[in-house]
């Protein structure tokens, strides 16, 4: 481990594909302490997620960083706080409200392609390179404002956007730190926590304040049918909201972001694809349903559905036993680490035929959940965003491709990734956006 340092810190992902490459589906590290172990065995890994309010809990390293950027919201909190907010924050995901808000969900795609890029953009007529990721960034923060507060977040965009990245980056620093100091040290990694706290602390409190006030100047009786205003109603405290908030805008954001900028990018690589994806599209009568793309759309929905295979935006998850556990046929006391990395478990050999290549076929008439596919986790704590992050981003994706052919530039090269709390492109992914014609 002490020779492994480095190499993690360089890049995470690639030390767990390479011990797993070379140990197998279970992984034990030689760490001081309780075992902690890698898994890549679904069984396991179903076991563990699938139990996780009964014999494991979030008192990770991971998730004591994240806590630290956020607050201890739906993501990072553990039972009985959790149970609390979940059912508060529900109804604001219920199908008959999110599927009310495809409509919503189109108008963001719009106006976000329309800002950046522009009328009869120079850039697309001259077929130059655009930074899709950073279209899908502005489109995802846009999203999350309309649909969860029912507010245009552009005007805390800069300092959203600033927040969270820097947070993200402070959470893998800090993850990698193989003896890390008590937080109330104020080293490197401990600032830059504090720091994405107080900004997104700062963010979020406007946003409440905003809400108590209009709701207070016209008497209503509720603050609201969106997210923001059922906290409000759940007789949450400022600060329990503002966590929430905080929350949902660097996952509800950044994690589809990242999501839709590496889809597009397979896309651009595999035209055939993305013409089966253009031509479904463009048989629609208007914009796809919010919920139940993977019916009107199959093809749309299978290349995210594999992009998310290859390009999982949660990287990593951990655990913690509360209690004595088994695991690949063995005893494990409590205090047991578990890691688990949805990026090496989707893209092992041993679960998914030649593994590396892209092909939505996979998941085209699924029935059933792959074992080996937890984008979004599983079991009771699985996303409470899923179903609004697949819609929007077949939403998205059919907006951007019955306008725009995507296309890889002259000399080609993929963009290497770059770790934070989403696996992103680093420096950003330049791709070919023309107009389509006819």
């Amino acid at each position: 481990m002490l020779r492994a340092v480095a190499g993690i810190r360089r890049d995470p992902i690639a030390f767990l594909t390479r011990v797993t490459d070379r140990h197998g589906d279970v992984v034990a590290f030689p760490v001081p302490g309780p075992p902690a172990l890698l898994l890549n065995d679904p069984e396991d890994v179903t076991r563990v997620l699938r139990t996780a309010s009964r014999s494991w809990t979030k008192d990770t390293r991971q998730w004591a960083a994240l806590t630290e950027v956020v607050g201890p919201g739906l993501l990072a909190s553990d039972q009985p706080a959790w149970i609390t907010r979940r059912r508060a924050a529900a109804p604001a995901f219920h199908h008959e409200r999110l599927q009310a808000l495809g409509a919503d969900v189109a108008a963001a795609a719009d106006d976000a392609i329309a800002t950046h890029l522009g009328a009869d953009d120079p850039r697309v007529a001259a077929g130059e390179t655009v930074d899709v990721a950073a279209l899908t960034h502005r489109i995802g923060l846009d999203v999350v404002g309309r649909l969860l507060f029912s507010q245009d977040l552009s005007g805390h965009a800069r300092s959203v956007l600033r927040a969270s990245s820097a947070g993200s980056d402070a959470i893998v620093r800090y993850g990698q730190s193989m003896v890390p100091l008590p937080r109330w040290v104020p080293t490197p990694a401990h600032l830059r926590l504090r720091g994405a706290r107080r900004r997104l602390t700062a963010t979020t409190a406007t946003i409440i304040d905003e809400r108590r006030a209009a709701t207070d100047a016209r008497g209503g009786p509720s603050y609201g049918e969106d997210l923001l205003g059922l906290l409000l109603d759940a007789g949450l405290t400022d600060s329990e909201v503002g966590d929430e908030l905080a929350t949902m805008v660097v996952a509800g954001h950044e994690t589809v972001a990242a999501a839709l900028t590496w889809t597009l990018m397979l896309l651009a690589e595999h035209p055939e694809v993305q013409e089966q994806v253009a031509t479904e599209v463009a048989a629609l009568p208007g914009p796809p349903p919010l919920i139940g793309g993977a019916q009107a759309l199959p093809w749309t929905r299978a290349a995210i559905d594999e992009a998310l295979r290859l390009y999982p935006p949660a990287w990593v998850l951990s655990r913690r036993a509360r209690e004595p556990v088994t695991l690949a046929g063995r005893e494990f006391g409590a205090g047991t680490l578990v890691i688990i990395s949805p990026y090496v478990l989707q893209r092992r050999p041993q679960h998914w035929p030649d593994p590396l290549r892209f092909d939505p076929s996979r998941f085209l008439g699924r029935s059933t959940r792959h074992p080996a596919y937890v984008p979004f986790g599983d079991g009771p704590r699985l996303c409470i965003g899923r179903e609004l992050a697949l819609g929007e981003m077949v939403v998205v994706l059919a907006r951007l491709l019955s306008r725009f052919r995507v296309e890889v530039p002259p000399g080609w090269v993929r963009p290497p990734y770059e770790i934070g709390a989403a696996i992103h492109p680093r420096g950003g992914m330049p791709l070919v956006l023309r107009e389509r014609v006819g």
